[in-house]
């Protein structure tokens, strides 16, 4: 077996509000959304429809979206777990710096920008359903 790529799949609240955390904050596109309708695949979230489901990309980072209806009746062994996460998604960035201060500036749950014994400049923020996300630069 050859794993090629890792996609995570998030259990959100609302499409909408997800694809506008990740694309405001972090400069994520929206590549494609399932109306709630799932009669076809939109490339824009337009205001009057509602969706079940968008996929975000930013440089090589894919992430899924899914309502969590629809999250839990595709995966029936999800049923009374929490939204959210107690893995964290680690990207490595370049600018960690400026996007760590305008994140601060946002009131968002961030933690402290440190440097890591490892060499790495991180800090850690928690999206908007509980998802931890990770953002690191290499130190000099």
């Amino acid at each position: 077996m050859k794993i090629s790529k890792l996609s995570p799949n998030f259990e959100v609240r609302d499409i909408r509000k997800s694809v506008e955390f990740y694309t405001q904050y972090f400069g994520f596109k929206l590549i494609m959304a399932v109306p709630e309708s799932q009669d076809g695949v939109d490339n824009t979230i337009y205001p009057e429809k509602e969706y079940v489901y968008a996929m975000i990309e930013q440089g090589p980072v894919e992430i899924m979206l899914q309502r969590s209806d629809t999250f839990r009746s595709d995966i029936p062994f999800s049923e009374g777990m929490p939204i959210g996460a107690t893995v964290s998604f680690y990207m490595e960035v370049e600018g960690i710096q400026n996007l760590y201060q305008n994140l601060k500036n946002e009131k968002l749950a961030v933690t402290k920008l440190q440097k890591t014994w490892y060499g790495m400049q991180e800090f850690y923020i928690k999206d908007l359903d509980g998802y931890i996300l990770v953002f690191a630069e290499k130190t000099e």
